[in-house]
């Protein structure tokens, strides 16, 4: 979703490469790199010139001093104190953070409140999930009566979380509303979540109606829904619904669509109400509290370490992952550990959106083939992998010529995929068993480090990126073969074929 921005400021901080210091003259390609990805993201312009102002005072201002853990004196560069400065005022815009609810009520009301499509009914399953795993009993109301799918897709969901579901066919939504409070109250839930109706665009009978429930049930939390993709008309919608409804906070959702980012980073500055949880994709439990300096660390190249430990705690299990990493490190590893590590990645969100927030992939996810984080290779790794044998899968060292051959007619994919797939496997298990090697012996971290800037110097990080793909389309690395050795090996295919 933020390519745009991350190639913006990725591009602003080339412009400074090199520079002795930061100056009115030096500056102004940076900035215009940075207002131009800003454009392109549709932020809102009034945002855009704040911002790029309060970055140019803090670049041209005093020169700060940093002294490392150890006491010496580090040397901080014009592009790092630009880079600084830009973040600094990225998360100032887009915070301060406010992602907790107030739903200590008898019961704890939230009204959700949007327009149509932008994800409302959804949003409420996702939030019902979080509440229940904070030991919270929601109760589901079923107000958007004028969409009866609205209803139907309410109840799904609330038999998928085994939560109840409040509505009666004709009932007006804010007597529905007023009832379900009254219900949850006597019956023992601690949390009424209301989806009420959105339309297509705003009008008064929508907005006369949110009005009235708001009046009627008194909620503790207002959200207002809102999809990423429409851009700066999610920013005037979100200003016409704070105007009558005065919200607690918003739910950016979609953002794993092809939206630009430009609502993220403009609608607490515009509206001056905090942005609470952002949702991603379909599943009940893509939703995650914002977190400003995470996202500004992403947009920037650095990750985010946080958020991905949180997903980490989320979706794996702690021992399971200590296991399956000692067996890496070990050089132990199977296709079976592997195939572990491909299902809890899936769990964990996209490959890319996962490798945006490691900060040495971050800023290399542009250098990888588009085949490394296409999600349909995972698909075609684990055929691969399922036409093994439970030997093969276990020790893949066993693995030769004819069984290959076996393999790729059992899942039908080219012997050239499968031999592959098997010479990036044992291309990444070898790099793992040195990595770990170099963990254990002194100066190992130095080590590693110097390895990852060869990585990254070289385009990309052959083996493990590899891995994520399955395709035979990928480029890889192999050895230098001489003109004889290309022939035999020609002639050893086209005889394999024939049989």
């Amino acid at each position: 979703m933020f390519d745009v921005l991350s190639r913006g400021f990725k591009n602003a901080t080339m412009k400074l490469r090199g520079q002795t210091r930061l100056t009115e003259e030096n500056l102004k390609p940076a900035l215009r790199e940075v207002r131009t990805s800003l454009i392109q993201a549709d932020v809102d312009i009034s945002v855009i010139k704040d911002f790029l102002a309060r970055v140019k005072e803090k670049s041209l201002g005093e020169i700060v001093r940093v002294k490392s853990p150890t006491g010496q004196m580090v040397k901080v560069t014009p592009e790092d104190h630009f880079i600084k400065a830009c973040y600094d005022e990225m998360a100032e815009m887009m915070g301060p953070e406010d992602v907790g609810l107030d739903v200590d009520g008898n019961p704890g009301i939230i009204m959700m409140v949007g327009l149509q499509g932008s994800g409302k009914t959804t949003t409420t399953g996702k939030l019902a999930k979080m509440l229940l795993e904070q030991g919270k009993k929601p109760l589901l109301v079923a107000a958007d009566i004028y969409r009866p799918a609205a209803v139907d897709q309410l109840m799904v969901l609330g038999r998928r979380l085994d939560v109840p579901v409040f509505s009666i066919k004709g009932m007006k939504p804010v007597d529905l509303s007023k009832m379900a409070v009254a219900q949850a109250r006597s019956v023992g839930r601690d949390v009424v979540i209301i989806d009420t109706a959105g339309r297509l665009a705003i009008d008064n009978a929508l907005m006369d109606e949110l009005v009235q429930i708001k009046g009627t049930v008194h909620p503790d939390e207002v959200l207002f829904v809102c999809d990423a993709m429409i851009g700066q008309d999610a920013v005037r919608t979100a200003k016409e619904f704070d105007r009558r409804l005065d919200f607690t906070g918003f739910v950016l959702t979609k953002l794993d669509g092809d939206a630009r980012g430009g609502a993220a980073l403009s609608i607490r500055q515009v509206t001056g109400k905090p942005v609470k949880f952002l949702g991603q994709g379909e599943e009940l439990d893509k939703l995650e509290e914002f977190r400003a300096e995470g996202l500004a660390q992403r947009i920037l190249g650095f990750g985010d370490v946080v958020g991905l430990m949180k997903d980490f705690e989320k979706h794996v299990d702690q021992a399971e992952a200590e296991k399956g990493a000692k067996a890496m490190l070990e050089g132990k590893f199977s296709y079976e550990d592997f195939v572990k590590q491909l299902k809890m990645i899936r769990r964990m969100g996209s490959l890319r959106d996962l490798m945006g927030k490691i900060p040495f992939m971050s800023g290399m996810l542009d250098q990888l083939p588009a085949e490394a984080l296409d999600e349909r290779e995972l698909d075609r790794t684990l055929a691969i992998i399922q036409s093994m044998t439970k030997q093969e899968r276990r020790n893949p060292d066993v693995m030769d010529a004819s069984r290959m051959a076996r393999i790729a007619k059992g899942c039908g994919r080219s012997l050239e995929d499968v031999e592959s797939l098997h010479e990036r496997f044992l291309q990444a298990r070898s790099m793992m068993q040195n990595l770990g090697g170099m963990m254990n012996s002194p100066g190992g971290m130095a080590a590693m480090q110097q390895q990852m800037m060869q990585m990254q110097q070289g385009g990309g990080m052959p083996g493990m990126a590899g891995m994520f793909g399955g395709g035979g389309k990928q480029k890889k690395a192999r050895p230098q073969l001489s003109a004889a050795e290309r022939k035999a090996r020609k002639a050893k295919r086209k005889s394999r074929k024939k049989r």
